[in-house]
């Protein structure tokens, strides 16, 4: 009898709570209409916009506003007298301090049953006065004269409850994991960094083109690209099963060809800078990799700068001073959120097994001075075959996972060895063996090597990847032949060499790998809101 006594006293209570937060929306609406200067839902204010002033919310003090978020801590205090609440928007990284006296309207949801009480998680609309708050680490506090509660947040099943989640638990929760400390710091880095990358680019009057997603041709020559086909009808599939139909006639597909989603924009880009000159792409691209590793996404996003008239020490001039402008724009517009993921760093480089600290040992250096580094000198330039030698020496004494070699490719314990040990910052290294790049790299009078370059991080190692283009109509349908592509299949892309041909160059950057470079995370899959991999695209 007593469980159902309760059960009717949580009923209720939710029922009470429900009336008053459909009063407010009511409420919101009217004001709205009336074109009214009252605290609504719409027109509160953000967080950011208090503490993120440079004065840290003093010269709002006697203002009265009203702030919505997320719960993070309530503390109750002085015997149920009053409660502190921390609240956050997701504007910034640090929370506003409310506090809320037991006489405050909506207090009494910091008292209630477990099933129905405002704790960690629950949405909050709060009305208050601005003060100056006696707290260390904090300069003001809002002094509730209302909370609202928008929705509350079960603690006994929230999967997030305030306690540490490692990032790979947090994974499982994609959903949720924007209301954590480190996924929130990333997001909004990513978004500055975004920002910061079409910034550079429109101020320094490049074209930002939309590349298609769909495409008939394989810019890389790897193979590992998703198909597009509406050939699985369930007509075609029962003629597959009864064994009327071999093999699919992909002339009679939607677009009458096999086609499959786009793994680069640049050939695309390329078509536009012989034309207008300076373009860039910034869009997903998808790669069909089985790859579980750290390293690698299903669906990513690039920037691509294209740029005519211009040859590869051009194309390595730029991607230096795109990527020193990201990061000096982070670190001037995101100094919050690059503080705590520092600490958030710090932390788990301190848990890490022996083993995995001799390979992170660059995070001895506290993020944002590694980052100040990257911007306060010139990134080392190399060419591929210094490269090797520098590190086939090292081999010798102590080896790698893989031994270094002309002709193979930089493995990655190679790179990171290049960048952060032996020049100890960025390198560009250039001038690659032509059997190991793409076709449309320009070759270069030895006719072993290719004009292409990667500029290599501390810690990650490749970041960035570029070339000058063959602009040369014969040599290009040679390097098209040798790669056992099809000149027909890229006969457009031919004709930008049959008709004004020009010499032009450009590079790729992926996105999340600039994100968690400049976070210090580990993980692509934490450095992209709902990451796509094999056996995993839920959400």
């Amino acid at each position: 009898m007593s469980e159902q006594v309760e059960l009717e006293s949580l009923r209720k209570e939710l029922q009470k709570i429900t009336e008053e937060r459909d009063r407010l929306l009511r409420e919101n609406e009217a004001m709205r209409l009336k074109g009214s200067s009252s605290l609504t839902l719409r027109n509160r204010t953000s967080i950011k916009n208090i503490l993120g002033r440079k004065d840290e919310g003093v010269g709002l003090i006697g203002s009265n506003i009203g702030v919505a978020g997320w719960i993070r801590t309530v503390r109750l205090q002085g015997g149920g007298a009053f409660a502190f609440v921390e609240i956050n928007d997701g504007s910034m990284h640090k929370g506003l301090q409310v506090v809320v006296d037991k006489d405050v309207p909506g207090f009494q949801h910091f008292e209630g049953s477990e099933g129905a009480k405002a704790t960690t998680g629950a949405s909050l609309f709060i009305k208050g006065g601005l003060v100056s708050s006696p707290a260390k680490g904090q300069k003001v506090e809002l002094k509730a004269f209302e909370v609202i509660v928008l929705g509350l947040c079960p603690p006994v099943n929230y999967p997030i409850a305030k306690k540490g989640h490692t990032l790979e638990h947090l994974r499982t929760y994609a959903h949720l994991r924007p209301r954590t400390n480190t996924i929130g710091c990333m997001f909004r880095v990513r978004n500055a960094l975004a920002y910061a990358t079409h910034k550079f680019y429109q101020d320094k009057g490049f074209l930002y083109l939309h590349a298609p997603l769909i495409t008939s041709s394989d810019c890389e020559g790897a193979g590992e690209m998703f198909q597009v086909t509406t050939m699985f009808s369930e007509e075609n599939l029962a003629k597959i099963k009864s064994g009327e139909l071999k093999e699919f006639d992909f002339s009679k597909d939607f677009f009458g060809r096999k086609t499959f989603l786009t793994v680069s924009g640049q050939l695309s880009a390329e078509a536009y800078s012989c034309a207008l000159t300076d373009v860039y792409t910034f869009g997903p691209t998808f790669r069909a990799e089985k790859s579980n590793t750290p390293r690698h996404l299903a669906e990513f996003w690039m920037i691509e700068p294209e740029i005519a008239f211009a040859d590869l020490k051009d194309d390595m001039d730029l991607a230096e001073d795109y990527l020193k402008y990201c990061i000096e724009y982070a670190l001037t517009h995101c100094a919050e959120d690059l503080e705590a993921l520092e600490k958030i760093e710090q932390i788990l480089y301190k848990q890490e097994p022996e083993k995995e600290k001799i390979q992170k040992k660059f995070k001895e250096t506290l993020l944002r001075k590694r980052l100040t580094s990257i911007i306060a000198q010139p990134f080392h330039r190399l060419t591929y075959t210094e490269a090797v030698d520098i590190v086939s020496k090292v081999h010798e004494k102590t080896p790698f996972q893989k031994a270094p070699s002309w002709g193979g490719e930089l493995a990655t314990d190679h790179e990171k060895y290049l960048a952060g040990t032996h020049f100890g910052k960025p390198v560009i290294v250039s001038d690659y063996p032509k059997e190991i790049k793409a076709f449309y790299m320009r070759l270069n009078d030895d006719n072993k090597t290719v004009a292409a370059m990667d500029v290599l991080v501390p810690g990650l190692g490749e970041i960035i990847g570029g070339s000058q283009r063959e602009e040369r109509l014969e040599v290009l349908e040679s390097r098209l032949v040798q790669s056992g592509l099809s000149p027909d299949t890229y006969s457009w892309y031919l004709d930008l060499r049959r008709y004004g041909t020009v010499p032009h160059a450009g590079f790729g950057l992926g996105f999340e790998r600039l994100v968690c470079f400049v976070t210090g995370l580990d993980n692509l899959r934490d450095s992209i809101p709902f990451p796509r991999f094999p056996d995993h695209a839920d959400f």
